[in-house]
């Protein structure tokens, strides 16, 4: 009984360990991996269930009356292709924002923002009362 669904626990597995990658970390490249793995349980979990057991390809022949739907996997195929995309972005992303602030870090971030927004503040409140 277990073995029989032994994709779904997989699935369940790696869909906790991305979210709490995702949700745990600060790190921005970390929260890019946490949303793969998150997003490869999805793609087994659609797979999973594509596949039908005795099923053969959709190909006419004689003696096969039960045939599995190819949809599923055309579309995770799909998503993959969106997905290595998705990813690149994200890292490009990344390596922008280091390079303007130094880290990638998100608390380290805010904190450069909220410093940079104070000092502008500051700097436009001394020009505003010199005029």
């Amino acid at each position: 009984m277990i073995s029989g669904l032994f994709n779904y626990w997989i699935v369940v597995i790696l869909m906790m360990a991305g979210l709490y990658i995702v949700m745990s970390s600060g790190h921005l490249v970390k929260k890019i991996i946490g949303l793969n793995i998150f997003q490869t349980s999805v793609f087994i979990f659609f797979i999973s269930m594509g596949k039908v057991s005795g099923g053969t390809a959709p190909i006419l022949k004689d003696g096969f009356t039960l045939y599995s739907n190819p949809l599923t996997h055309v579309l995770i195929l799909t998503a993959i292709v969106v997905g290595v995309a998705t990813t690149a972005l994200g890292l490009a992303i990344s390596v922008r924002i280091y390079e303007a602030y130094g880290t990638v870090e998100e608390d380290e971030i805010a904190e450069l923002d909220a410093d940079n927004r104070q000092n502008e503040t500051s700097v436009t409140t001394v020009a505003y009362n010199k005029k």
